[in-house]
């Protein structure tokens, strides 16, 4: 009985030490309500296996450990106090001495300790999951263009095609509008609408129509070019199926029917909706047409009917999505951001990418001309990864694809390809892991959108290739850019997978970053804390969420991190950033 006595003694006291020197739980965390286990093995979204916080990093300073940690040292401790119990009970026939007591107090107060850690962390994730429930509801996509006309856009004649917008290596793309259709052809003629005919309307080169009839183009049409496909719908869809993997619920309804396209089990997955991913509208098949400047930027791949020395198929597939203004290539060429800005612009591209690792989907083709950008009322570009030609989207392999030989695409753009993807060797057990690999993507990006030329891009001594670049070799950012992005972007392009952050745990870190350098300063920053400036972020943003009819871009991305909070990515973030701040300056 002594012995039980001492370690309920010692976990008792245990309790209360902590309860001393710490903020109580509870109140402080803004809930009243009773404590809750979580899962264990993941938070929020679902689990996530994410990298540890890297070399020097000290879990204790910020009492943010992962509950794992504890669990197994807690059993650990059981165990030893266990057998060490049986042996003093022999000894002492029946009894512990004050010797014994006072081992068994000391495990006793440690294992209150590691207990109440354990409830702090699953309070904590409790918190995190209410607040990412919350702003989950609240971060719904505006309407798209088409959804007034749900039936309507699948035949590429009810389309007023304009100027060309940009072409690629398999696709060109031109603006495009619905012409609006009036209750009665007398309507349309005092108006003076443009009606859909035969064929698709086209406003010819270099010529203005009048004032009147001069619609606005809020859409842009992609024409892919179809040289191996073959001629029927079914074989177009099946080769080009990774261009449908954004591809919205109804953007196939018009070729399949009235009820939506299942896509085939074992084929590509289809993307949930995300503010920073393209969205296709419509998909549907068609006669390629002639359209403006195709004889000049692209004769080679026409139908022989359109032109003779033409090498494509007399059919292929269109798909409808939103026009945006520029490229994000472009809007650089033009602007140069602020540092905050350009850190925000690198949020959204991680965001973009982590929505991609959460469905299992790799792009593997981001570049600044895949990236398009709109401005919002105060001119704050908005950052779209489109173009999925090259993505890995296959439910059977998700982001761990067989390298069995050669002949396996790895994906396009060589230049900003990952050093696990280009080192990779061919086998009969090869896999490459994708799931960091657009992350690192986003890190060589990141040089672009801060104003410096991109390292992987160009010829001379200060072009590095991702096959054999050493992290030494990586251009310093200038100093006006924020310490913390320095180190992200170092970090995102560590040649080991293993000492690379997440997509999730990257976007945290710039999300702490801006909003929430003062509760970072301290040290030894406390979970309360923690909570307390995630309570106080999720009432200022629904209030200018609620008070602002278009949102700014920073009040889009703090619901986008509500959204997607994690007790144990956030943790991570919260980590990597200590261990950057308390790192001497000369190292990073």
């Amino acid at each position: 009985m002594a012995v039980r006595q001492a370690l309920g003694r010692g976990l008792q006291l245990g309790r209360a030490l902590l309860l001393r020197f710490t903020a109580k739980p509870g109140p402080a965390y803004g809930w009243g309500r009773p404590e809750r286990p979580g899962p264990a093995a993941g938070w929020g979204r679902g689990e996530r296996p994410g990298p540890a916080a890297g070399p020097g990093t000290e879990p204790c300073r910020l009492g943010l450990g992962l509950p794992g940690r504890y669990r197994f040292f807690r059993q650990s401790v059981a165990g030893l106090a266990e057998r060490l119990q049986r042996q003093f009970v022999v000894r002492a026939r029946g009894g512990a001495g004050p010797c014994g007591r006072a081992v068994f107090l000391a495990f006793g107060l440690g294992l209150g300790l590691i207990e109440e850690k354990q409830a702090e962390g699953r309070r904590a994730a409790s918190a995190c999951e209410e607040i990412q429930a919350i702003f989950t509801q609240k971060n719904k996509l505006l309407p798209d263009p088409l959804d007034t006309r749900r039936w309507q856009g699948f035949r590429l004649e009810e389309y007023l095609i304009g100027q060309s917008i940009g072409k690629g290596c398999s696709a060109a793309v031109y603006e495009a509008a619905m012409p609006v259709l009036p209750q009665n052809l007398e309507e349309a003629e005092s108006l003076g609408q443009l009606l859909p005919g035969k064929g698709p309307e086209i406003l010819p080169r270099g010529e203005e129509a009048p004032a009147p009839r001069a619609p606005a183009f809020p859409l842009a049409i992609k024409m892919m070019w179809n040289i191996s496909a073959g001629s029927s719908s079914e074989a177009i869809f099946s080769t080009m199926s990774q261009e449908l993997v954004p591809a919205s619920r109804v953007a196939l309804a018009g070729e399949y029917g009235a009820v939506t396209h299942r896509r085939p089990k074992g084929g590509p997955k289809q993307l949930t909706p995300h503010p920073n991913i393209i969205r296709v509208l419509r998909a549907f098949t068609s006669s390629v047409p002639l359209l403006p400047g195709a004889l000049v930027d692209y004769p080679d791949v026409l139908p022989p009917r359109l032109h003779p020395a033409g090498l494509g198929h007399g059919r292929t597939l269109f798909l409808v999505m939103k026009n945006y203004p520029c490229t994000l290539r472009q809007y650089l060429r033009g602007n140069t951001p602020s540092p905050r800005l350009a850190t925000v612009m690198t949020l959204q591209l991680l965001e973009g990418v982590d929505h991609l690792v959460q469905q299992g989907v790799a792009h593997r083709d981001l570049k600044s001309d895949n990236i398009l950008v709109e401005l919002d009322a105060d001119g704050c570009p908005w950052l779209v990864i489109t173009d999925f030609g090259c993505c890995l989207a296959d439910e059977r392999v998700g982001l761990q694809l067989p390298f069995t030989s050669w002949y396996v695409d790895r994906g396009g753009n060589g230049c900003l390809m990952a050093p696990e993807v280009s080192t990779a060797c061919p086998g009969p057990r090869a896999v490459i892991d994708y799931s960091k690999a657009d992350a690192w993507a986003v890190g060589a990006l990141a040089y672009e959108i801060f104003g410096l030329p991109n390292p992987f891009y160009g010829q001379g001594r200060a072009h590095l290739e991702s096959r054999s670049y050493q992290e030494a070799q990586l251009p310093a950012l200038p100093e006006w850019v924020p310490r913390d992005v320095r180190c992200l972007v170092r970090s995102l392009l560590q040649r080991e997978v293993c000492k690379r952050p997440s997509a999730r745990v990257a976007a945290n870190v710039l999300h702490l970053s801006l909003w929430g350098e003062h509760t970072l300063a301290p040290k030894n920053l406390k979970l309360d804390k923690m909570i307390a400036w995630l309570l106080q972020q999720s009432a200022a943003t629904l209030l200018a969420n609620r008070l602002t009819e278009k949102n700014c871009v920073e009040t889009k991305m703090k619901m986008l991190f509500l959204a997607n909070l994690e007790y144990e990515a956030l943790s991570q973030a919260a980590l990597l950033l200590d261990s950057w701040r308390a790192a001497p300056r000369q190292l990073l």
